[in-house]
């Protein structure tokens, strides 16, 4: 291999590692949260309009879940601990 394919190599992992594989905080319906409720979380934690947000709330209600931002873990465990602080059901996958 050539010494350039090696300095590629290198920074791919170098770059994978600052960046962690990408995931997605998964919120899931439930019975107890307003809508209101879920909207205004979504655009407080993760910086949603709230027309994305009231869609994102929407999905949740008909499909049972809705992935609601993307990121690497280190950037969404802050935002999924909040989202459950609040009492949203939610997940990273």
């Amino acid at each position: 291999m050539s010494i350039q394919h090696h300095l590629e190599e290198a920074l791919l992992e170098e770059i994978q590692s600052e960046t962690g594989p990408m995931r997605e905080i998964i919120l899931h319906n439930d019975d107890v949260n307003t809508f209101d409720h879920v909207i205004a979380c979504l655009v407080e934690i993760c910086g949603h309009d709230p027309i994305q947000a009231e869609q994102c709330a929407w999905i949740v209600h008909y499909n049972g879940k809705c992935s609601v931002k993307r990121g690497t873990f280190d950037q969404l465990e802050p935002q999924c601990t909040a989202l459950l602080d609040r009492g949203l059901s939610a997940d990273i996958q």
